[in-house]
């Protein structure tokens, strides 16, 4: 089975599941609820989303200097930067750090970044454990499941879904509540940052002035994934850089606010290198991994650029009707919803998940809420021209589409047949596209246009 056909299939199970739609539908309202009260704490948002999109875009316009910058004085208090073309060189990069330590463990703390270069399944190739300490990570890890959302994993399941999990794994009561559950999770994290030699961690912000990293979180689980180890991994994307850390009073708010309607995330963290000589704690080794994994790729598309902007947020995903209806897994790839359908393209190549860009309405309710004002709707269109100009569609959808252009500019062939024998071809030729969900079309016996020329006794030359 093809993956769009795969998608297709998927798609119209999730759609049409009653319980799956239940959960996100309450568990997205929450959040939007939330994100509507934080909003309403901005003076003025629209000024604020344009300034995010204007460092965005000098960052990204200046990328070589700015990550240049951000090595030479990450470096200089002791850190080690290294450069990862893709996911293989990466993963490589890190199995060396594990074994130049001999560890065998490693707590990590929520991250996009390792999801989509697969760290947990490539270091467990190589005797590896890499435990995730963030709650819903953690109980998807337990799961044997991806992320469903960027920023809320287990947003697909419900209290008795994640309760029946610890019961089947743990031994815990089946009516555990919400509470006892995070307390027991609580419980078996704590001894593992104590055991672990290494800490993984992504990086929300690069901060190319001070050469550090800004990283935020609601548990507390960042802290410790790379504060008790003694040596700690950050895994970056190339396009996380921003100029300074002074950015950081508009792009904290605005992350915290449309990600969860915080006006300040629980916990943000500035780390600038390994322990200093007069420091009394932090880990003694420090490594950044900067990711490029086509990134640079969709650095060459002018119409795509502005994507490497995102900041993570997952406000794109719990506004868009698509993924509302079909869920974060049904994608298929790392990243979901809009901002998934516009850059999987070009991180997983445009013949693989350039489907995904026609996932969407295009009503433009992802563009309405970015952050940084990102114009997605936008993009999805330039991918879907990418996509039919390399000829991935099928042969048949081209066919179909290059009738349907003959005959849009023709009123003989428009005419053709009688209501009978349209009717025919649409019920059996047209079906699959159709679908079996919707309502039959019936033709009516008499055209518009031939119903103008029997009351007007319009002519035409083409008639």
């Amino acid at each position: 089975m093809s993956v769009v056909s795969q998608f297709l299939k998927e798609s119209d199970g999730k759609a049409f599941d009653s319980e799956h739609r239940r959960k996100i539908q309450f568990n997205i309202g929450k959040y939007d609820h939330s994100v509507d009260i934080g909003k309403a704490l901005i003076k003025d948002l629209p000024y604020l989303r344009k300034k995010t999109n204007y460092i965005k875009w000098k960052s990204i316009e200046n990328l070589e200097a700015y990550l240049l910058e951000f090595e030479r004085n990450f470096t200089a208090r002791g850190g080690k930067v290294i450069w990862a073309r893709n996911a293989d060189e990466a993963n490589t990069e890190i199995l060396k750090i594990f074994q130049k330590h001999q560890a065998s463990q490693a707590v990590k703390s929520k991250s996009m970044v390792t999801e989509e270069i697969h760290l947990n399944k490539a270091m467990k190739d190589h005797g590896i454990d890499v435990l995730e300490t963030d709650l819903g990570e953690f109980i998807v890890q337990l799961r044997n499941e991806a992320p469903y959302h960027i920023v809320t994993p287990a947003m697909h399941l419900s209290k008795e879904d994640i309760a029946l999990t610890f019961h089947e794994k743990f031994g815990l009561p089946i009516n555990s509540t919400p509470q006892e559950i995070a307390a027991f999770a609580r419980k078996i994290l704590r001894d593992k940052y104590l055991e672990s030699a290494i800490g993984i961690t992504g990086v929300n912000f690069l901060l190319a002035k001070e050469g550090g990293m800004a990283m935020t979180e609601n548990e507390g689980n960042g802290r410790l994934s790379f504060g008790y180890p003694k040596v700690h991994i950050a895994i970056a994307g190339i396009e996380k850089i921003i100029p300074s850390m002074n950015d950081l009073n508009l792009f904290w708010p605005m992350l915290g606010i449309h990600g969860t309607g915080q006006f300040v995330t629980v916990y943000n963290s500035l780390v600038f290198g390994p322990k200093q000589s007069k420091e009394s704690d932090g880990p003694e080794e420090m490594y950044v991994i900067l990711l490029d994994n086509g990134r640079t790729e969709i650095l060459a598309k002018p119409e795509a650029r502005q994507s490497l902007y995102c900041i993570r947020c997952g406000a794109c995903l719990n506004a868009c009707p698509v993924y509302k209806n079909i869920g974060g897994h049904t994608y298929g790839t790392t990243y979901a919803g809009p901002i998934g359908a516009v850059i999987s393209p070009h991180l997983n190549g445009m013949k693989e998940a350039g489907h995904l860009s026609y996932a969407s309405s295009l009503c433009g309710n992802c563009t309405e809420v970015c952050p940084v004002n990102i114009e997605l709707h936008k993009i999805l269109l330039t991918n879907r021209k990418e996509y039919v100009e390399n000829q991935f569609s099928t042969s048949t959808e081209r066919l179909t589409w290059k009738i349907w252009k003959k005959a849009m500019l023709n009123r003989s062939w428009m005419n053709q047949g009688s209501a009978s024998v349209k009717n025919f071809v649409f019920r059996h030729l047209a079906k699959s596209v159709w679908g079996n969900r919707r309502s039959p079309i019936h033709f009516a016996e008499m055209s518009f246009h031939e119903l103008w020329k029997a009351e007007r006794g319009f002519q035409d030359e083409n008639s």
